[in-house]
Formats: structure tokens, sequence, C-alpha cells
């Protein structure tokens, strides 16, 4: 009785340790088998996350970048010419009208002329204008030296209007190259038909849009550029009004 009541206790027993053997043996497969996702999906993961270089982006957005660098480059040249000529222009000398007016009240015209070309900036030329009209009405001198004055502001404005279209016009540029890109993009996707995959989407799209953040680049450049230049030129417009009043205050003065 004893024999037979020992057999499924030795029964038990060999089922106890198939079923550990069992469960290590799955439990270091499955260890091995994660190991080797983990083995397969690190690679993946580097391939998946790419850089990409400014000039590999640049090349994405197609012929539409050509003008947009084509303006970007123009309004750095024109930006950096006419900051420096304004700056010439809004060099001040604070012992210049001193020595105009010495000259007119000691009647020395022909020096107070040489010392207007000698200085050359705008506020010289336009009292050299006023000494030129010395003897006539006192509107006939004011005049002449306001026609002086929009002949000089204009002068130093040129090229400001480029900056304002490009200001305005590359956005819409961009703009431009983001819609033919778009429609590119869908009509490749038409032609694929079933074939086509999210990813060809996702890339004609982000292809696409590369030219509109080139054009808003180009045209917030543009924007801050024209805005202080213009900023600048207000500068030296309210010297040159400044010059003119001494100026006109100067042939006011009693002589004696």
């Amino acid at each position: 009785m004893s024999f037979f009541l020992q057999i499924p206790g030795a029964a038990e027993v060999a089922a106890d340790s198939t079923v550990s053997g069992a469960v290590s043996g799955m439990a270091d497969t499955t260890a091995m088998a994660a190991v080797d996702v983990m083995n397969l999906a690190a690679p993946a993961a580097e391939e998946t996350v790419k850089t990409m270089s400014i000039w590999d982006l640049c090349l994405q957005g197609g012929w539409t970048m050509i003008p947009l660098a084509l303006l970007l480059l123009l309004s750095v040249y024109i930006f950096v010419e006419r900051a420096i000529v304004i700056a010439r222009a809004s060099r001040s000398d604070d012992s210049f009208m001193k020595r105009i007016r010495g000259y007119i009240h000691e009647g020395e015209i022909e020096s107070a002329m040489n010392l207007c070309k000698s200085t050359a900036t705008p506020a010289s030329r336009l009292v050299a204008k006023g000494i030129t009209r010395i003897g006539r009405p006192m509107n006939d001198v004011l005049v002449a030296i306001e026609n002086t004055g929009n002949l000089e502001v204009a002068a130093l404005s040129k090229g400001l209007p480029w900056l304002a279209t490009t200001a305005a016009g590359a956005p819409m540029l961009g703009f431009l190259g983001t819609v033919i890109g778009m429609v590119q993009a869908f009509y490749a996707i038409a032609q694929s038909g079933s074939s086509a995959t999210i990813d060809s989407f996702a890339g004609g799209i982000y292809s696409a849009l590369v030219t509109t953040v080139a054009g808003l680049i180009v045209g917030v450049i543009a924007l801050f550029a024209y805005n202080y230049l213009v900023a600048r030129i207000n500068k030296v417009m309210n010297q040159l009004e400044a010059s003119t009043m001494d100026f006109m205050d100067l042939l006011n003065e009693p002589v004696g």
C-alpha cells in the first residue's frame, strides 16, 4: 500500500521538475529574443534619427530657392552700402556753423564756400546752396535750400525700394514655391496609386515647406534692414532741418 502511495509523489516531483525546466527554458528563450530585438532595434533607431544640414535642406526647396538667395544677397549688399553712406552723411561738426557765421559776417563768401566743399556732407551742401542765393529774397533762399535737401534725402534713400519690395515679395515667392511643391507631391501620390506611402507624402510636404521658411527669413531680414535705414535717414533729415534753420537765422542776424 505504501508503495502505491509513493508513486504519485514521485510523479509530482517529476512533473514539478519538468514544469520548472520548461519555465526556465522559456524564460531564457524570451530573454534571448528580447536581446535580439533590442540589437535589431538599435540600428533601426540610429538609422531613423538622421540629421540634415542647412545646405541639404535648401536643396530640397528646388528652383525657388535661387531667386530667394539672390534677394537675400541683394538685401545684405544694399543694407551694408546704405548704412555706410548714411553714417558718413550723419557726421556733424559743431564748429561748422560757427565758422560759417564768422565768414559771412566778415564778408568772406569764398572762404565759406570752400569750407562747405571741404566738409562734403548733406548739411554743408545745403548751406552752400544757401550761400549762393545770398542777396536774393529770403523765400528764394529757403526754397533753394529745401530743394537741395529733397535731393539729398532722395540720394540717401537710394536702394530702399528694393528692400521694401523684398520684404513684401520674398514671403509670397516662398509661398508660391510651397504651393508648387504641394501640387507636385499630390500629383506624384496620385500617380503612385495604392503603392503610395505616408513616407513619400510627408517627404513631399516638408520639401515644399522649405521655400516658405526661406521666404519668411529673407522677408524678415529685409524688413528689419529697411526700417533701420529709414530711421537713420529720418535722423539725418532732422539734422538738415536744424542746419537750415541755423543758416536762415544767420542771414537774419544784424551785422555788427
